[in-house]
């Protein structure tokens, strides 16, 4: 069994050639290219690609929590007995769902462009509500694919360095290796700025894990503290 703590561009390259059919092709494609989240890759719609500037419009949704209290409407934790605000017992929260929506463009090179172009004239995309998307699938679904794909591929474990835990390829993995090999490439200040905005990232300190990932940092500095000593 082969574990690998992430995908290198060429086994990410080589997943995509194992893919049997131009939808799974384009999957994992536009995952390995573009680095986005899987829910915004299964959420592209036709007219969020622009061909002529060459980028793809990825929308990212997301809910959050919020919990409040009955009496005064003051912001609470999980695990509130009592309100901060107005120090009453809290007995029974209110829980709210809150959708933000985020918008960001990526660059997309054009061999992905020309790939997307046949997948659409040959009729692979969907409508729904008068929108036009890539693909029609699920999450468990886009996860099976790429499983079998890196499977058949060879490269169907990876270890997770922090925990030790071996997993199965998932789409997250492409993600995963755009961002490391972005920051092998440019791990500045400004290079790690560019792929946050790029993953998009909210905090900055998201991105900069994939700095600690990629380097090897530590073992420079403990070979060059330890240069001259036996």
């Amino acid at each position: 069994m082969i574990t690998k703590e992430y995908l290198n561009p060429e086994e990410a390259m080589s997943i995509e050639k194992h893919a049997t059919c131009l939808r799974d092709e384009l999957l994992i494609r536009i995952l390995r290219r573009t680095g986005c989240r899987i829910s915004e890759c299964l959420g592209i719609e036709v007219q969020h690609i622009n061909f002529e500037n060459e980028t793809i419009t990825i929308e990212h949704q997301k809910s959050k929590v919020k919990i409040t209290c009955p009496e005064c409407s003051g912001k609470l934790g999980k695990n509130s007995k009592f309100c901060q605000k107005c120090g009453v017992q809290v007995s029974k929260a209110i829980v709210s769902a809150q959708e933000t929506k985020r918008m960001r463009k990526v660059p997309i090179d054009q061999g992905t462009l020309k790939l997307i172009r046949e997948y659409i004239d040959r009729g692979g995309t969907y409508s729904i509500n008068n929108k036009y998307f890539l693909f029609n699938i699920t999450r468990q679904w886009a996860r099976k694919i790429v499983c079998e794909c890196a499977k058949d591929a060879g490269l169907s474990k990876l270890i997770n360095p922090e925990t030790g835990k071996i997993h199965h390829v998932s789409p997250h993995k492409f993600r995963d290796s755009f961002a490391i090999h972005a920051v092998k490439q440019d791990d500045s200040g400004d290079g790690i700025r560019l792929l946050q905005e790029l993953l998009g990232h909210q905090r900055y300190d998201t991105t900069m894990k994939y700095r600690k990932v990629a380097g090897d940092e530590a073992k420079k500095f403990y070979d060059k503290t330890f240069k001259d000593t036996e």
